[in-house]
């Protein structure tokens, strides 16, 4: 057998940081010497105060990478009326996030941090502690939600009140030029967009162009719209294991990945694939889908990494980051603690209010919720999907865990809670109320995992007008076909805003134990929707064969379209 030459890469070579960073602070950090070699001692406060900082920013404030594209949707004549409402309301709700209060998402997400250590730097503590208590103090302390629950048994479970745990996750790196450092990558990652992270085990017979474009135009057509797009959007190819191909598109879809080199070698290190990412992107922009209600706009961009691969095995991972594009980077180094840079004057990105005026422009359909449900039925079939509503009045406020809760009542023979009965029911779960509103950050949550209950629910008299984001299955247009129920979809994303703007009160009618999971009655002003499964079972999304096909005009916003 002939020689083969020792070669190694690090696996995922990330280039050049060239992030731009705000100092911190510069107490914690000392740089020693030891028998000639220089160590960096940080005190365990610097990343306590570091993670603390960055959980705070990442869920007020975006890239100013992301606001130039939200601003180029609306400046790209291209794009759909509903593509350009869509950036609009989610620049208005980053402004007011930005504003320190309320967080861009209700969704807070969970706290997931990922270090690389030189091992020249010394902390003399368990890193990952500390971390967790940088991430217990800005969750605690801040506007933000609790959604970590801790498995008490393998069926029951409890909030544990403090958004912990956190995955932590910390490497030992080597040593950089600039001697001993510290890095960091925080994220908060929502369920939603945490939920259309895929793997599928394929084969070398997906390696070529063709077969590549008619698979990923199958697998990203079904992440839907539930995750809250515009997505950045990362497609991973091959992978030393699945876990590890999951990863990096996590990291990829984070654009923590973006000077990777483009080109791969024997050294067999992953690089990114910037002609394929320009397909996909192409691709996604010809399905119609669009930002949440028809459109070009499914993602802002792509990234493509390919990785090494088992001779058996190609995992192919798909992940997206959501319009809550939530992460930053951090360092600690001799000069002291670092934390990205984000955008803290977001309304520099927003149109002028005379193209703010036109594109929230067009027909509107106030609807009237203080009405009894059969009136406010008899309304909404007056109107087809794609129809654009404004909603005023009480509505109820149950997700998850009361859903599970309301259906053993009725599976025991118990009758549908009234509320249920006389009111829409809005899939949503709050964060914390800031001192002095009625009301804190309040969007949608997914609407497909209430999809089971739907059936079960109409036939009992409940759930007759449900609003919520995202596509729904088969099941429920259907459902609706029988009873003459409504699916409402809301734009998913600007929980602050609707929260300023639009929930006027809010106050819990059952289940107070459940925290932001209980049931709540809020009463809405203006509250932004659209028809998406009108009680005849049509569905905006989907044909009678369930095929997407949305047009690229959209839902009609606008007085005219350019």
């Amino acid at each position: 057998m002939a020689d083969v030459e020792f070669r190694y890469s690090d696996l995922l070579p990330t280039g050049k940081d060239d992030t731009p960073y705000r100092l911190i602070t510069s107490e914690g950090v000392e740089e020693i010497e030891v028998d000639g070699r220089k160590f960096l001692k940080v005190d365990p406060e610097a990343i306590r105060l570091l993670t603390a900082e960055a959980m705070k920013d990442i869920n007020q404030y975006l890239r100013p990478a992301h606001l130039k594209q939200l601003r180029k949707i609306i400046d790209d004549p291209e794009a759909s009326g509903n593509d350009r409402f869509v950036a609009l309301d989610l620049l208005k709700n980053v402004n007011i996030s930005a504003g320190g209060i309320l967080p861009m998402c209700q969704d807070t997400g969970t706290a997931i941090v990922m270090g690389k250590k030189s091992e020249g730097v010394l902390t003399g503590s368990d890193d990952a502690e500390t971390v967790s208590r940088g991430v217990f103090d800005a969750y605690t302390k801040l506007n933000l939600r609790y959604s970590q629950l801790a498995p008490l048994t393998t069926y029951e479970e409890k909030n544990t009140g403090s958004n912990l745990p956190a995955q932590v996750e910390i490497y030992s790196t080597t040593e950089g030029e600039n001697g001993p450092e510290y890095k960091f990558l925080f994220m908060a990652k929502g369920g939603g967009s945490a939920n259309k992270s895929f793997l599928f085990q394929e084969t070398k017979a997906i390696l070529n162009p063709d077969r590549i474009l008619t698979f990923l135009d199958e697998k990203i057509r079904s992440l839907g719209t539930a995750a809250c797009p515009p997505y950045h959007l990362a497609v991973v190819i091959g992978g030393t294991s699945a876990e590890f191909a999951l990863k990096t598109a996590k990291y990829a879809s984070a654009h923590y990945l973006d000077n990777l080199p483009t080109e791969g070698s024997m050294s067999a290190h992953g690089f990114r694939d910037t002609e394929l990412e320009e397909k996909v992107f192409e691709l996604t922009q010809s399905f119609g889908i669009g930002a949440q209600f028809g459109g070009k706009y499914f993602c802002h961009d792509v990234r493509v990494v390919r990785l090494p691969r088992h001779g058996a095995s190609c995992p192919v991972a798909i992940a997206v980051s959501c319009s809550a594009d939530r992460q930053a980077l951090g360092k600690i180094t001799r000069d002291g603690v670092f934390l990205e840079q984000l955008e803290t004057d977001p309304a520099q990105y927003m149109p002028d209010a005379g193209m703010a005026e036109e594109i929230s422009a067009g027909e509107v359909v106030s609807i009237d919720l203080n009405q009894p449900m059969d009136k406010i039925l008899e309304t909404l079939s007056q109107h087809p999907v794609k129809t654009r509503l404004s909603l005023s009045g009480p509505m109820v406020v149950a997700r998850d865990i009361a859903h599970a809760k309301i259906k053993e009542r009725l599976d025991a023979g118990e009758e549908m809670p009234e509320y249920m009965k006389n009111h829409p029911v809005y899939y949503a779960g709050p964060a914390k109320t800031p001192e002095g509103m009625a009301s804190g950050s309040f969007g949608p949550t997914t609407a497909g995992r209430m999809d089971s209950y739907v059936e079960q629910f109409q036939a009992a008299g409940g759930s007759m007008v449900m609003l919520a984001k995202g596509n729904r299955s088969k099941v429920v247009a259907d459902a609706c076909g029988t009873y003459g129920g409504f699916y409402l979809g809301s734009i998913g994303g600007p929980a602050a805003r609707l929260a300023q703007d639009c929930i006027k009160s809010v106050e819990v009618l059952e289940y107070p134990e459940l925290g932001m999971e209980a049931v709540w009655k809020i009463e809405v002003e203006g509250f932004p929707a659209f028809i998406v499964v009108d009680g005849e079972g049509n569905d905006f999304f989907t044909d009678p064969s369930g095929t997407t096909t949305v047009p690229l005009t959209g839902i009609r916003v606008r007085s005219k379209e350019r």
